[in-house]
């Protein structure tokens, strides 16, 4: 009786660590998320619904982490400066001359609309998404140009187009939208871009492959693309192909530590849009994790979190450009790029 007793008594205490360990880790996440976020609202311009020190497509990564955190935390409160973005630019309807700037900012649309049930927010993504339909021609077979000059076939306004589209559809069920991602999707796997490492390169040259660099998030967006078109139609195939990208890029694009590092960190010269790309894996290797459940892409997702916070953090709390090693200098877009990475690091929230 004694021994069953103690045995009771251990099993009890072990869970009772376990249950108090993770509620520890999830606050930790979250606390680190809401400093985070509240530095990163430091930047937000209230005039222009943007924020400074970046460009146009960052601010709307930017504007996605706030919406993100929000989802992923329970807060709402930047519900108004999301509005404000939104009322600020909607004459603009959100459209430039790059279609991928667009796909990001109908992404983030997508988000809001997610989030708060506003019909507003939806409708504008599928404007938005609307627009990027004329940029598709036979050119190469098919796919949507990067911008309105009609000079380069590439990764990222592809995979925002087959992302966005299989978005819609299963927030509308409007069959023309899982048409467009499953034609897009069957353009892009045989266009040749997904290289024999299954690393996707950057874009198309004489329609075909051109060898450019592997940007971590042309590996990123490709895999929520494939997840999201997974759930619109139940095909295994589709996270098949997601996980060798999302196996390849976190063996392939990391540091000595198995930190993700950008191809043009080696060189210390990113520019303005290098800075940005590395979060935007994380969201979409998290979108993965939520659907196949690899336990190596939650330690990767911890590992890379973890390093974040404990390397690549100024006094002020600032994240910098490469996540395993001292910080270097602060702006919008390397922030709320780790800032994607500790969102995604949040225990029971989803993508």
């Amino acid at each position: 009786m004694l021994r069953l007793f103690i045995a009771v008594f251990v099993v009890f205490i072990s869970f009772g660590w376990a249950v108090n360990a993770q509620s520890t880790e999830e606050e930790t996440a979250v606390e680190r998320v809401e400093r985070a976020v509240e530095v990163l609202m430091e930047w937000y311009e209230e005039e222009t619904g943007t924020f400074t020190t970046t460009g146009w497509w960052n601010s709307a990564n930017a504007l996605y982490t706030v919406i993100d955190s929000m989802a992923r935390t329970g807060s709402a409160e930047y519900l108004d400066e999301v509005a404000n973005t939104y009322e600020r630019n909607i004459a603009g309807g959100f459209l430039n001359e790059f279609y991928d700037d667009e796909g990001w900012w109908a992404l983030t649309w997508i988000h809001a609309y997610d989030l708060t049930g506003e019909t507003r927010y939806l409708e504008v993504a599928e404007a938005i998404f609307a627009d990027i339909t004329g940029a598709w021609d036979e050119v190469c077979g098919g796919g949507v140009w990067w911008t309105r000059e009609r000079n380069y076939k590439n990764a990222i306004p592809n995979e925002l187009f087959l992302l966005t589209a299989a978005k819609l559809y299963n927030r509308t069920e409007n069959a023309e939208y899982l048409d467009w991602a499953q034609r897009t999707w069957n353009w892009f796997r045989d266009s040749g871009m997904i290289n024999e490492l299954n690393l996707v390169n950057d874009g198309l040259r004489d329609c075909e492959n051109n060898r450019d660099i592997t940007w971590t998030y042309n590996q990123g967006v490709i895999l929520g693309g494939l997840v999201e078109l997974y759930r619109a139609t139940g095909d295994e195939a589709l996270l098949t192909q997601a996980t060798a990208i999302a196996d390849a890029a976190i063996t392939l694009l990391v540091d000595e530590n198995g930190i993700l590092r950008e191809p043009c960190e080696l060189s210390f010269n990113c520019g303005n849009d290098g800075p940005q790309f590395k979060g935007i894996f994380m969201r979409h290797l998290r979108t993965l994790y939520d659907a196949t459940g690899e336990a190596r892409y939650w330690e990767f997702i911890q590992h890379n979190a973890e390093s974040i916070w404990e390397r690549a953090r100024n006094e002020e709390d600032q994240l910098g450009l490469r996540w395993g090693a001292r910080f270097d200098r602060a702006d919008a877009a390397r922030h709320s790029s780790a800032l994607d990475a500790l969102l995604v690091a949040v225990p029971g929230s989803e993508s």
